[in-house]
């Protein structure tokens, strides 16, 4: 019988965090296969995803919140076996989508684990634990993604979209790091976020997010598309506003880099970025 904990701990709505990847890719793809952009959203979020949150959360073994959690059980060693069958299972299922694919979700496997196991533990390092995020979560997941759900399975992939894909993912990571500095730090992890400090962390975030813009006007320009561009930008309307608000708030009181401010900041971005990404989704396949 799978332990509650096992479950909890497996972080499953994590998954909805990462789910603007997807949209993002599905919605640039010309001509999609939609029987495996099933299979690839199956993949994604209910075996690699949890499996590498569930991995991390047993090697860490936090006892203060954590992403999307605020009292994590402790881990038992079934939560281990089963992120190593969650891994295998969607390692034989993702050849179905294609050997390539299958590459990028072995990559994907292999660094996940390097980044938490207690052995070797990248996620220790700032700088190159952090490019180790935004290589898998963000550029090979979208390629992955657009190779996988296309009806040719393409290779060619835009590598403004790319960048843009990897620089969003980089402009998110550091805030659902910034109220974890002292647990951190007991940890023996120094994050991008601990090594920018709070202030730096907003800093950081605003250019990577004004990057990511940047590469995608530059994508929709090329494309004659920037009335889409200008769609996606009313979805960040919210978030903008939310962040610039906390912001301000954190630099009055650090104590306001909370756990609580901190969901409320990636709920609302996740939300707001899925929806803008399923919109352009619809625009360009069903409008």
């Amino acid at each position: 019988m799978i332990q509650k904990s096992t479950i909890q701990l497996l972080r499953i709505p994590f998954s909805f965090f990462l789910m603007p990847v997807y949209w993002f890719a599905l919605s640039i793809t010309s001509q999609i296969d939609y029987t495996r952009a099933v299979g690839v959203f199956i993949l994604l979020h209910v075996f690699l995803y949890p499996a590498s949150n569930g991995y991390n959360s047993y090697n860490d073994r936090d006892t203060e919140s954590i992403g999307g959690l605020v009292k994590p059980m402790l881990p038992t060693k079934q939560l281990y076996y089963l992120t190593l069958a969650l891994d295998l299972i969607g390692f034989a299922f993702s050849f179905v989508i294609s050997s390539v694919f299958a590459a990028c979700f072995l990559f994907f496997i292999i660094c996940s684990r390097l980044y938490s196991w207690r052995g070797l533990r990248l996620k220790q390092y700032p700088i190159l634990g952090y490019f180790l995020v935004i290589l898998n979560q963000g550029t090979l997941v979208f390629f992955a993604i657009a190779h996988g759900v296309s009806s040719h399975l393409t290779m060619e992939v835009s590598f403004l979209l790319l960048l843009a894909a990897g620089l969003l993912i980089g402009g998110f990571y550091p805030i659902t790091q910034i109220y974890q500095h002292v647990q951190d730090r007991n940890d023996g992890v120094h994050t991008i976020s601990m090594l920018l400090g709070k202030r730096g962390t907003f800093i950081f975030c605003s250019i990577l997010y004004l990057l990511a813009f940047i590469c995608l006007f530059l994508y929709f320009q090329s494309k004659l598309m920037l009335a889409h561009f200008w769609v996606i930008q009313l979805f960040f309307v919210p978030v903008v506003l939310y962040f610039l608000n906390w912001m301000v708030a954190v630099w009055k009181n650090p104590s306001k880099a909370d756990f609580k401010n901190t969901m409320r900041m990636v709920w609302l971005a996740s939300t707001s970025t899925n929806l803008a990404f399923i919109t352009l989704f619809i625009l360009n396949h069903f409008g």
